[in-house]
């Protein structure tokens, strides 16, 4: 009896980006939109400068952020540990970037390795006027800030690919030389490559590209890293006023360019002088003055949390009178790299995974009596 066919993985943007526990998330943005205010605010901590001019952050500030969980919070409540571990997110302040970074203008170059190096860009747009606060292009114009980075990123990737291409040319011989299967090789991923090319001559980001892309052409992208194949979220930084109306000229703008532009992508607005003022207080105080503001919420734990989910984290939970932990991997492992986060010996000696589901625990009560319902489950290696 031949043997089965092995089905291909659905495809979905959480195939695309490397496959690792270790993930960060960059702030990009031109100079003086609040990409360091917000940063400060996120780690609660003033270790990346402020200031009123262009160029004020020149190496990237690296910050783990806490993500929120009530489920978290419930486990710990429930255990009294001795010890507990938060979810969290890697967070990089990266310099701002200006029209001609793709080559070399400002400090162009050395900011796009900054971005090389993460895996999600949380794009900060300035929304507010202020004559106080310097603007890299006079008068703030987000849409035109983020046209002008998002080309750059282009620029860059083109610039890229076409140096892969003529080292990939160069290979040929070689592959036609050792067996017709790499000669067949060769010219897939020549294909794919003029393929990438021709859609960012188009004014396209890889990342739109996913019902275009072969899951033999994601695996490629995935060993090349372009900037435009990271995912991308939008975070609003607007006045106080405009902040609590959810409302100014710049919003509707902005809301077409990224429905266009990066469709499904998610725009959080927020206030970073308000965001700023609270970093400091306990959690109370924050309700308190989220209260006194008529309902003001900080826009940081959603940030946080969509920031997280975008670059295809996610957690499992283990517990018990020692410590509650959240244990951070990447979306599609599988259960023994799951388990080698806790140990590298858990993926190599892999038998079984005992899981159970937090909703039904909660309502349950107890292990015990999770086990007494049937509800405790034994998973095996292809658990995911």
């Amino acid at each position: 009896m031949a043997p089965k066919k092995k089905a291909e993985a659905v495809k979905g943007p959480w195939m695309l980006g490397r496959f690792s526990t270790h993930l960060k998330v960059g702030l990009v943005g031109p100079p003086n939109v609040g990409k360091s205010t917000l940063y400060n605010s996120l780690s609660k901590s003033h270790h990346s400068e402020a200031a009123n001019y262009p160029f004020c952050t020149i190496n990237p500030s690296e910050t783990r952020v806490h993500v929120e969980d009530e489920r978290f919070d419930w486990l710990v409540e429930h255990r009294q540990p001795k010890g507990t571990v938060k979810p969290f997110l890697t967070v990089v302040d990266i310099a701002g970037l200006i029209k001609g970074a793709s080559t070399g203008a400002g400090l162009g170059n050395a900011f796009l390795s900054h971005i090389n190096a993460v895996d999600g860009i949380m794009h900060v747009m300035r929304a507010f006027e202020d004559d106080d606060v310097i603007h890299h292009d006079d008068k703030p114009n987000p849409v035109a800030d983020i046209e002008m980075i998002t080309s750059e990123l282009r620029i860059k990737d083109l610039a890229m690919m076409e140096g892969i291409k003529q080292a990939h040319g160069r290979m040929k011989q070689g592959c036609a030389t050792k067996s017709p299967a790499a000669l067949k090789a060769w010219e897939v991923e020549r294909e794919a490559i003029d393929r990438f090319i021709a859609w960012m001559e188009a004014g396209k980001d890889i990342r739109n590209g996913m019902e275009e892309w072969s899951t033999k052409d994601i695996e490629f992208l995935n060993d090349y890293q372009l900037l435009t194949s990271k995912p991308v979220m939008f975070v609003v930084n607007m006045n106080f006023v405009d902040f609590k109306r959810k409302k100014n000229k710049f919003l509707k703008p902005i809301f077409d360019w990224v429905q266009v532009n990066a469709p499904g992508s998610m725009i959080i607005p927020y206030c970073g002088s308000y965001e700023e003022e609270i970093q400091e207080l306990d959690a109370e105080a924050v309700k308190l003055r989220e209260a006194a503001e008529d309902g003001a919420p900080s826009a940081l734990p959603k940030m946080i949390r969509n920031a997280f989910n975008m670059v295809n984290l996610i957690y499992f939970f283990t517990y018990g009178p020692l410590e509650v932990r959240a244990w951070v991997i990447r979306k599609g492992f599988k259960a023994p790299q799951a388990g080698s986060v806790i140990h590298t010996d858990f993926e190599k000696a892999f038998i079984m995974a005992e899981v159970m589901a937090f909703d039904e625990l909660k309502e349950a009560g107890s292990e015990a009596k999770m086990k007494e319902l049937g509800r405790w489950r034994q998973e095996g290696k292809e658990y995911v």
